[in-house]
């Protein structure tokens, strides 16, 4: 065996007249041009070679290819491009067999396609979520994948940016073989044997013929989930192009679009996500702190939020104690967290010995000194002042000196939380997003007292928890409650200056919103939020403007979709115009001498756009938070702004 090198990111060894070929470019093993231009060498080498009689390629680790180098996106390219490093692979003379020892995504499927044969190890991921970065494959994929599995999966794949296992990509027929050992002997033994045989170009396949309706389904509910964007509908056409056009020309449309919306404001926003994500949670100063060790954690109420953060917590592999007051509420709270469990067993993203071995690590009791035990304690208890102060008081009693206190509060003062125990420095703010064991979103709070490695521990657990952390500092709401609260407040003004609830909800549902903001009000149900304005009734500076509309929707007792009405009427469950909202709106603007104005679509988004981005600047400038991508991926991540516009920071700044 002798080893060769190409590139800085390629070598080879050659074995037994196979070249193994080792794409190695750390951290995620993209396509950079020293890889493409590696590549292209050891090609070079092994049609020089007549002793070389077949080539694999392979990456190191837990990672095949990782896709295109995001880096280079918005520079001049630099050849060879990955179309001609990909057309090189498919029409070589000598076997080429990919085994793809981990991620193959995006470019990384690519090349993998365009090799005469495709060996994986069953951890290996597939996929080609292109269109999660305003995009489509663009080289190849659109018009290779269909070849191998047919338009109507294809559509399911590249359409939606879906990644899936490597026995399901084998079931589809993406790979042809799936190894559990020693998958380079295995790639060599195969590649050998298959010598003397006819190669399988995947781009000279035919399209196999799919009925119409699995096609027109899978385009349909692509296009539904897109809500607007335009990279899923090109990868629909581009697909469905495969099967009525040659190789050649079906290529030359797919770089035509990859390269237009490239450079299209949807792919501008969606790369500014992408880096956002990789540098939230990181906190200056932080990274030479090492976290405190947590197995085990407590939850105090398991009621529906206390019950999501159990399972999560379980899901993520901690050993979990939940404390209620009464052996009753235990009981009922121990069978909320199994309810969680089995749901996630039905729709098969657990089996029965997983659920099992959940329950097994679980405790729901009624005694508080079982959290004696825990390392991190996280109260999930009513949201008041006095009843989460008390608890704390009593926990300090209870657990370790060594163990991190978390309050899960939404708008109450961590710090006067903290000022009443005995150890303010080990209190950390998670607030959690409902329901906690499916959201993302966790927004750490680093309260005044908070020890750098309560912090830096409150960061890693949430990371094994599977969360996108964003860490705040203390004010009202936090980052998103705040913002949310901006945002609720121009939208009422704009009530009664002369826009409809519906009128507002269309509006912020074009733009790219899952749901309207009065249609989530009602969703969510109007009287906490009532609840809420009438203890904060008596401290309400008497001449900032104040809508009183919302609050004469409850003192009708409309309080959203489960009592029928609420900003809209619910007829057989459909959300309905209510004329009587409309005539309760009329007559608070009369009461107040306001004569209405008409407002386009454009004029309402951005004046609710800046008054978020308003509220933003201001927690940038008080510290609350650090970075304006933070600020966008906690409105994507808890208050559906539609990822594609980049947030409310990014989008304002373009406009």
């Amino acid at each position: 065996m002798s080893a060769l090198r190409f590139s800085d990111t390629i070598s080879a060894t050659l074995t037994d007249g196979v070249l193994v070929v080792t794409i190695d470019n750390p951290p995620v093993n993209a396509l950079s041009a020293d890889v493409r231009a590696g590549l292209m060498a050891a090609l070079d080498h092994a049609e020089k070679d007549g002793a070389i009689v077949a080539v694999i390629l392979t990456g190191p680790g837990n990672i095949f290819i990782g896709g295109a180098d995001i880096k280079e996106f918005g520079k001049p390219p630099v050849e060879p491009l990955l179309p001609q490093v990909i057309a090189r692979i498919e029409d070589f003379s000598k076997p080429v067999t990919a085994a793809i020892n981990g991620a193959a995504l995006g470019g990384g499927l690519e090349v993998a396609l365009a090799c005469h044969k495709r060996y994986a190890a069953p951890s290996a991921k597939i996929g080609l979520p292109e269109v999660k970065l305003g995009i489509v494959p663009g080289a190849g994929g659109t018009q290779r994948l269909p070849r191998l599995i047919g338009a109507a999966a294809a559509i399911d794949l590249i359409a939606n940016g879906r990644i899936v296992s490597a026995g399901h990509a084998h079931k589809l027929g993406i790979i042809d073989s799936l190894i559990e050992n020693s998958l380079i002997d295995a790639a060599i033994a195969a590649a050998k044997s298959a010598v003397d045989l006819p190669l399988r170009r995947t781009g000279k396949l035919p399209v196999p013929e799919d009925s119409k309706e699995p096609i027109d389904k899978a385009d349909a509910d692509a296009l539904r989930k897109a809500r607007g964007q335009h990279a899923p509908a090109e990868a629909v056409r581009l697909v469905r192009l495969a099967a009525t056009s040659s190789l050649g020309e079906g290529l030359a449309e797919e770089r035509r679009i990859f390269v237009k919306l490239r450079d299209s404001e949807e792919a501008a926003a969606l790369r500014h996500v992408f880096f956002a994500e990789r540098t939230a949670g990181k906190v200056d100063g932080l990274e030479k702190v090492a976290p405190r060790k947590i197995e085990t954690v407590g939850i105090v109420g398991t009621g529906l939020m206390g019950s999501g953060i159990a399972a999560a917590a379980l899901n993520a592999g901690y050993r979990v104690v939940g404390i209620e007051q009464t052996h009753e509420a235990a009981d009922k709270g121990r069978d909320r967290i199994t309810g969680i469990l089995d749901k996630a067993v039905q729709s098969g993203r657990l089996d029965m010995a997983g659920r099992d071995d959940r329950l097994g690590r679980l405790v729901v009791a009624a005694d508080a000194q079982e959290l004696a035990q825990a390392d991190l304690v996280i109260e999930a208890v009513f949201d008041d002042l006095t009843v989460k102060t008390e608890l704390f008081q009593r926990l300090d009693r209870i657990v370790r000196a060594d163990a991190i206190l978390a309050t899960n509060t939404s708008y109450l003062d961590p710090n006067a939380i903290a000022a009443a125990t005995a150890h303010p420095e080990r209190i950390v703010g998670l607030h959690f997003f409902s329901p906690a064991n499916i959201m993302r979103l966790l927004e750490v709070v680093n309260c005044e007292k908070t020890a750098p490695d309560v912090l830096a521990s409150a960061l890693a657990f949430s990371k094994r928890l599977g969360k996108l952390p964003i860490v705040c500092g203390v004010t009202e709401g936090f980052i998103g409650n705040r913002i949310f609260s901006a945002y609720r407040r121009e939208a009422e003004f704009m009530i009664e200056d002369g826009a409809l609830p519906h009128e507002i909800d269309a509006a912020l549902e074009a733009y790219g919103f899952p749901m309207g903001l009065f249609a989530v009000y009602d969703m969510a149900g109007l009287e906490i939020a009532w609840a809420r304005r009438k203890r904060q009734a008596a401290t309400r500076d008497p001449a900032a403007r104040y809508v009183t509309i919302a609050d004469r929707l409850c003192e009708a007792g409309r309080f959203g979709q489960k009592a029928g009405r609420g900003w809209y009427s619910y007829p057989d469950g459909k959300r309905t115009v209510d004329p009587e909202v409309t005539a309760l709106i009329e007559a608070a603007r009369a009461e107040k001498s306001i004569v209405p104005n008409s407002f386009t679509a454009d004029e309402i988004v951005t004046r609710l756009l800046k008054a978020m981005a308003d509220e933003g600047e201001a927690l940038l400038a008080e510290g609350i938070a650090a970075r304006a991508g933070d600020i966008d991926l906690v409105m994507i991540n808890g208050y559906g702004f539609p990822s594609h516009k980049g947030g409310p920071m990014f989008a304002a700044a373009r406009r």
